[in-house]
C-alpha cells in the first residue's frame, strides 16, 4: 500500500495517452490564434479597443458606482430660456483675449449643437438671430390691421407692459452668445392685460462697442416677445431700452404727429458675461446670394476709437488713420475710410469696405441707376466725394445723367443716372409713388431704358418718405406699390424683346427717419411697413435681385438726430451748427450703406 501522500509514477502506458500529438498541439494554436484574430476584428469595427473593453470590468475602489457614459454623438441643447433670477450668479472680471475657435464642417446644422473636443471640453454653438421672412406680408399686415373690436380688452390702449424676468430682477445677468427671448404682455391703464397687437415698440440694446435692435414679434393678442444677443467677444455692461412709439397701427394712419405715444417703458441695464463653452458660428464675408434676404437683424459694433477727435474744416471726422484695418470677421478692408471712428456694420454676413482703387475696379465702365427719394442723392455725393476720389464735386441735382471718370485714370469711368421719384416734378415734393401717374415722367423714365444698344447694368431702388406723406392708407399705398411694379415690369419686358439684358435691381429699403421724425407721417412704424408691402409687390412682379435693408442699418441711430436731420443720414459734411445744437453732425451710416451698395453690385 502505498504511503500517504506519495506522489504515483504513471505507468509508461499512461505517459502516452496523456501526452497530446504534434497534431492536436498545432491544431489547439492555430484555433486560439483565429479567435483572438476575430475578436480584434469585432473590436475595431465597433470603435472598441481591448483596453477599453476590459477596463469596466477590472474591479477598483471608485468602480462600484454605475454611471452611464456620455452618447459618442452630438447631443442638441436646451432651448435658449431666461436665466432664472433667483439663481445666484457668479460676478467676474471681463476680459476681451484670443480664445480658441472650434471648425465646424460645412455641413452642421449649426442651430444647435453640442460639439466635444479632443480635451472634452464641450462647446456650445448657437446660432445667430437672423429676421425671419413673413410669407404674405401685405395680406397678414391688412388682416391684422382691421381686426375687429368688440371685447374691452380688445378696444383698451397699452400704456404700459409686463416682462416677467426682468421686472423685479435687481441686476439681469445673461450669457454672451446665446439667444435670450423675452416675452412680454402690453397692459392698459388700469393694469389689465389688453388682448390684441399692432403695438409698435422701439428697441434697442447698446454697450460701449455694440448697438443693436433686438427683433420684436408681435403675437396679435396683446403678447410680444423680443430676442437679445450679444456675441461673446463684446461680453460687458449694456443697456437695454424699450419705447411705445404708436399704439394698435396708429403709425399707419395718414396724420400721426398727434397719435404718438413715444413713451419709454423700459430702461434695463444687463450684464453679458463670456463662458468658455459658448460660441457662435463665424461670420463670413458676404456673397451675391446674401442679398436674397428681405429683411436683415444686424448690428454696430466697434473697432476702435480716438476719444481727442476734433472735427475738421471740411466738416469731416477723421478720427482713425484712413488704413486703420478691420478685424475679421466683422469687415474686410479699412475701417477708417468711412470715418466713423471705429463703428462698422456687419448682419448673416461680413461686408468688404472698397479703397478707391478697389471701388473703381467695380465701377469702371457701369451705368447705375437711381430710382428713389432725395437719400439717393446723398449717397451718391458722398460716393463720389470720399470713395471715388472726387471731392470738388460740391453737390448734385435730384436728377441728372453724367460719366465721371477716375481722377487716377481717365479711362475708367462710370455712369451714373439719378431720378428723383418723391415728385414728378424734381422742385417739388410728396407725391412718392404716384408720380407714375403723369406721362411725361414715365417717358422719361422709359427714355433711359430704349437707348440703342445698352440699357443700364443695375438700378437701385426705393420707395422714399414722400410716400409716408402722400397716401392716405396702406391700402391706397398697397395700389400704387402694384401700379410702380406693374409699370416697371412693363419697362424690362420692353428691354428683353429687344434681345438685351435688364438691368439687375438693388431694393434699397427706406430709411428709419430720426429724432423728431419718428412720430410724423413717415415714422418708422408707416415706412417699416411700406418697405415690406413694396419689397412684396417688386418681388411678385419678378424684378428684384438682390435687397440692402437699409432700414436696419439707420435704425439703432434713428432716437436722436446726431446721424441724422431727421430724414436723411447723409448730408453734406459742414463744420456748422447742426439740429442737435452740436457742430457738425455724423454722416457715417450713409457711408457704411455705400459700401454695402458696392458689395450687392460688385461681390461674386
Amino acid at each position: 500500500m502505498p504511503e500517504k501522500g506519495a506522489i504515483l509514477t504513471p505507468v509508461q502506458s499512461q505517459l502516452l495517452i496523456l501526452r497530446p500529438s504534434p497534431l492536436l498541439r498545432w491544431r489547439l494554436g492555430a484555433l486560439t490564434t483565429l479567435v483572438f484574430f476575430l475578436m480584434l476584428v469585432v473590436w475595431s469595427i465597433d470603435g472598441c479597443s481591448i483596453q477599453t473593453f476590459v477596463q469596466p470590468w477590472r474591479l477598483n475602489p471608485y468602480s462600484l458606482r454605475v454611471s452611464t457614459s456620455p452618447s459618442p454623438f452630438p447631443s442638441p441643447l436646451p432651448k435658449p430660456h431666461l436665466l432664472d433670477s433667483d439663481k445666484p450668479h457668479h460676478r467676474q472680471n471681463l476680459t476681451l483675449h484670443n480664445t480658441t475657435t472650434t471648425t465646424v464642417p460645412g455641413n452642421l446644422n449649426v442651430k444647435k449643437t453640442n460639439l466635444t473636443t479632443t480635451n472634452s471640453t464641450r462647446v456650445q454653438l448657437f446660432r445667430w438671430i437672423t429676421a425671419e421672412p413673413e410669407k404674405n406680408f401685405t395680406e397678414n399686415l391688412m388682416r391684422n390691421w382691421l381686426a375687429p373690436g368688440g371685447e374691452p380688452c380688445r378696444e383698451a390702449k397699452t400704456v404700459e407692459i409686463s416682462v416677467p424676468g426682468v421686472d423685479g430682477v435687481d441686476s439681469l445677468v445673461l450669457t454672451a452668445g446665446e439667444i435670450h427671448v423675452f416675452t412680454f404682455q402690453a397692459m392698459d391703464e388700469s393694469k389689465n392685460a389688453v388682448c390684441i397687437g399692432g403695438d409698435y415698440f422701439e428697441t434697442d440694446l447698446s454697450g460701449e462697442n455694440w448697438k443693436s435692435r433686438p427683433p420684436v414679434k408681435d403675437f396679435g393678442n396683446g403678447t410680444y416677445s423680443m430676442s437679445l444677443q450679444v456675441h461673446p467677444e463684446f461680453a460687458g455692461e449694456f443697456n437695454l431700452t424699450v419705447i411705445l412709439l404708436f399704439r394698435h397701427y396708429d403709425g399707419l394712419k395718414f396724420s400721426t404727429s398727434r397719435l404718438g405715444f413715444d413713451r419709454k417703458l423700459r430702461n434695463v441695464p444687463i450684464r453679458f458675461v463670456k463662458k468658455h463653452d459658448v460660441s457662435l458660428p463665424e461670420l463670413l464675408s458676404c456673397k451675391r446670394s446674401d442679398f436674397t434676404r428681405d429683411a436683415w437683424s444686424g448690428r454696430w459694433i466697434r473697432l476702435g476709437k480716438n476719444d481727442s477727435c476734433q472735427i475738421s474744416n471740411d466738416g469731416r471726422y477723421r478720427c482713425l488713420p484712413a488704413g486703420f484695418p478691420c478685424r475679421k470677421p466683422w469687415c474686410e478692408g479699412a475701417v477708417g475710410g468711412i470715418e466713423s471712428n471705429g463703428w462698422v456694420y456687419s448682419t448673416h454676413c461680413s461686408f468688404k469696405l472698397f479703397s478707391g482703387e478697389t471701388a473703381w475696379g467695380c465701377l469702371k465702365n457701369k451705368w447705375l441707376f437711381f430710382w428713389g427719394d432725395s437719400n439717393h442723392v446723398d449717397s451718391i455725393r458722398n460716393m463720389l466725394n470720399i470713395v471715388l476720389g472726387h471731392p470738388e464735386i460740391p453737390a448734385v441735382p435730384r436728377r441728372f445723367d453724367m460719366k465721371f471718370s477716375n481722377p487716377k485714370n481717365a479711362s475708367e469711368t462710370v455712369r451714373i443716372t439719378s431720378i428723383f421719384n418723391g415728385h414728378w416734378n424734381e422742385t417739388q415734393n410728396y407725391q412718392g409713388l404716384d408720380s407714375l401717374k403723369d406721362q411725361d415722367f414715365r417717358d422719361l423714365l422709359k427714355k433711359y431704358f430704349s437707348e440703342k444698344d445698352r440699357v443700364p447694368d443695375a438700378m437701385f431702388v426705393n420707395s422714399g418718405l414722400h410716400d409716408g406723406i402722400h397716401w392716405h392708407s396702406i391700402r391706397a399705398f398697397e395700389k400704387g406699390a402694384e401700379t410702380a411694379a406693374a409699370f416697371w415690369r412693363g419697362v424690362f419686358d420692353g428691354v428683353k424683346a429687344r434681345g438685351l439684358k435688364p438691368p439687375e435691381v438693388i431694393f434699397r429699403n427706406t430709411i428709419a427717419t430720426g429724432g423728431y421724425a419718428r412720430v410724423l407721417a413717415f415714422n418708422p412704424s408707416k415706412m417699416e411697413a411700406f418697405n415690406g408691402v413694396f419689397l412684396e409687390k417688386m418681388r411678385d412682379a419678378g424684378l428684384v435681385t438682390s435687397v440692402v435693408d437699409n432700414f436696419d442699418m439707420t435704425y439703432p441711430w434713428h432716437y436722436d438726430n446726431r446721424c441724422n436731420d431727421g430724414v436723411h443720414y447723409g448730408r453734406t459734411p459742414a463744420k456748422m451748427r447742426w439740429r442737435d445744437g452740436e457742430i457738425g453732425h455724423q454722416y457715417f451710416v450713409d457711408m457704411m450703406l455705400i459700401h454695402v451698395l458696392l458689395n450687392a453690385l460688385c461681390v461674386s
